[in-house]
């Protein structure tokens, strides 16, 4: 019976770690998510697990801008209503939903899959700039609206990226700063980006 107690307790314990693990959760926040997952029906447990696998089974970076989609190319990729002309060049997947959520913004996007840090050993080669500088050549793009946060980090990949895109033929602007600087793009509400949005400037 102990063996089985200590075995529960490591079992407990395992989950807890990996609630920690999450960013913005603490140890007692991942107490209590565990300890609420214990309690939970076992098929509603299994249906939580059951997504946690299907989203790093099944979801993979678009070709063509690099949200995650189940298929090769996203849908706002994909849809025909979205402006081809404009692309929004975000950091991480969570910004672009942040955007659509406002529901102000009808072009395409491009996600960098992070910001330069140099400190975390992050340089352009670890961002998609490269993938977004072949867009902007390929042609069809005249505007490219830079929706890094509003971060020293930000700035620097916004400006990284700007100069890179100083001898092609497109304009670059950026959103206005009624953004908090220095607070991540993902915390703005939508009036906020929605004024971002209309009152963007050139870069």
């Amino acid at each position: 019976m102990a063996a089985k107690s200590d075995s529960s307790r490591g079992v407990i314990a395992t989950l807890i770690e990996q609630f920690a693990d999450l960013p913005g959760i603490g140890r007692k926040s991942a107490e209590r998510l565990a300890y609420h997952v214990m309690k939970m029906p076992p098929d509603e447990a299994l249906a939580l697990a059951d997504a946690v696998r299907a989203v790093t089974e099944r979801l993979h970076p678009c070709k063509d801008c690099f949200n995650l989609c189940e298929e090769e190319t996203c849908t706002i990729c994909l849809d025909s209503r979205r402006d081809p002309g404009q692309l929004m060049v975000v950091e991480q997947v969570r910004d672009l939903l942040a955007l659509e959520a406002a529901g102000t913004y009808r072009g395409r996007y491009h996600v960098l899959q992070g910001r330069l840090s140099p400190l975390d050993n992050v340089g352009p080669e670890q961002l998609t700039i490269r993938q977004l500088l072949d867009r902007v050549r390929d042609g069809g793009i005249r505007e490219v609206i830079m929706g890094t946060s509003p971060t020293v980090e930000g700035d620097a990949t916004a400006a990284e990226i700007a100069g890179r895109l100083a001898d092609l033929p497109v304009e670059v602007t950026r959103l206005a700063r009624g953004l908090v600087v220095g607070s991540p793009l993902e915390q703005a509400n939508k009036a906020m980006l929605a004024d971002a949005l209309s009152g963007r400037q050139r870069l």
